[in-house]
Formats: structure tokens, C-alpha cells, sequence
């Protein structure tokens, strides 16, 4: 089994997700008392906030390139980052060390070409949403990316991912909101739902939606248990 490192704490509530996710998936496949090989590098979220709002960037490069670093020094072959936002800095992190990052929008995106879709919605943080490093990678295989219109509902879903669902908070009222939301871009032409965080699995789950949903958690774990086990 090839060892992997995971980049955490961004937030713990998906961290845990991931952890669970790749061990539940590794036994599925090899049975018995057969789990994931793997190293955590667990941030404090607040240290990353307090960089990504003041548009810092490089301070966050800095302690994931050490953090992967760290991870690496452990023998891990593969870097998994466990959110969807920090790979805004994924690309430039893939330069800075010899060990592949699995990255979350590229494997979501082939997930969604085999489906044969071209036009999807996509949910998440606002810097993953307005920028361009997620909906590159989808581009690149034909495939249009559609978020919401309006300001209002753009810091909902911004504002819920870091209030409530990156605590561990679930509610009605944001579940409510957020499938209003998604069926906004259904309405609007998307043949699909990106849950373009790695917290939004928490309300939008598989049934609610009249179209596809592509869960990036459940996508980006599924293929670090492939690099594992390859």
C-alpha cells in the first residue's frame, strides 16, 4: 500500500470525513483488518482565516508548503489537501515539492465528463466560486461551471461554510437555503451540483436535488484510495 499525507484541520469537521471516508473505503477493498496508511498534518483553522481574509495567500502557501513538507519527511507518496478552497494554491504547492497533490477539481471533473454532462453548478466558499482555479480545471474538459447570481445568496453559502457546517453546526434553515439555491442553477440550466466544499455534503446529501450531485469529498477520497492502492 503507498502511503499518503493529508493536509487537515481545514476544517476538522471534513478532515474527519476524509480520514474515515479513505479507511472505510481501503477495507471495502481489501477486507479484513486492512485500513489507510496515512499521515495527518492538522492545522488550526483560525491561522488560515485570519490569512484568507486579509487576501494573504502567501502566508497560507508558506505553512501548507512546510506542512506538506512535514508530511513527505514521513514517507508519504501523495499530498491530499482536505478542503476545496486551499487549492486555489495547489498548483504553485505542486511546484514546490516532487510528490504528486491529488487535486480535488480534477479528478471531480473527470468524474463529471464520464457522465457526459457539460453545464454544472457549483457551490462553495466565495474564493472558490469567483476564482478561476477550480472552474479551470473544469473548462479544460468542456465543461461550463454556473454559481449564483446574486450577491445575497453567495454570502450565504460563503458565510454558512465557516459559521455553521466548518463547526460541526447543521440546520434546517441553511439545509432549506442551500437546496433553494442549487435548484436556482438547476432552474438556470445546470445539468448538475458541484458540492464545491468539503462541508456542503452535511446539507445537500444524494436525493435531494433532481440532478446529479457530485460530492468533491466523496470524489477526492475515492481516488486517494486508488493512488493507494495502485
Amino acid at each position: 500500500m503507498r502511503k499518503i499525507g493529508l493536509i487537515g484541520g481545514i476544517s476538522w469537521v471534513s478532515t474527519s470525513d476524509y480520514y474515515t471516508l479513505i479507511n472505510k473505503g481501503i477495507n471495502e477493498k481489501l477486507g479484513g483488518l486492512n485500513f489507510s496508511e496515512c499521515l495527518i498534518y492538522s492545522f488550526n483553522y483560525a491561522d488560515i482565516k485570519k490569512n484568507n481574509d486579509a487576501n494573504d495567500w502567501d502566508s497560507t502557501f508558506e505553512m501548507l508548503f512546510k506542512g506538506c513538507e512535514f508530511l513527505k519527511s514521513g514517507g508519504a507518496e501523495a499530498i491530499i489537501l482536505c478542503a476545496n478552497t486551499m487549492h486555489l494554491i495547489a498548483d504553485k504547492l505542486q511546484k514546490a515539492i516532487d510528490i504528486p497533490i491529488i487535486h480535488i477539481a480534477e479528478v471531480t471533473a473527470t468524474a463529471i465528463q464520464k457522465k457526459e454532462i457539460k453545464k454544472v453548478g457549483l457551490l462553495g466558499t466565495k474564493f472558490t466560486m469567483e476564482l478561476d482555479f477550480f472552474t479551470d480545471k473544469l473548462s479544460q474538459k468542456g465543461i461550463e461551471a454556473l454559481i449564483p447570481e446574486s450577491e445575497e445568496d453567495k454570502d450565504f453559502v460563503h458565510w454558512t461554510i465557516f459559521e455553521e457546517l466548518g463547526r460541526g453546526i447543521v440546520t434546517e434553515e441553511t439545509k432549506k437555503r442551500c437546496l433553494e439555491i442549487a435548484n436556482k442553477l438547476i432552474k438556470n440550466g445546470a445539468e448538475g451540483i458541484i458540492l464545491g466544499c468539503t462541508e456542503i455534503p452535511l446539507v445537500i446529501k444524494k436525493g435531494d436535488l433532481s440532478v446529479p450531485i457530485f460530492d468533491t469529498t466523496l470524489i477526492h477520497t475515492q481516488a486517494a484510495i486508488e493512488f493507494q492502492l495502485s
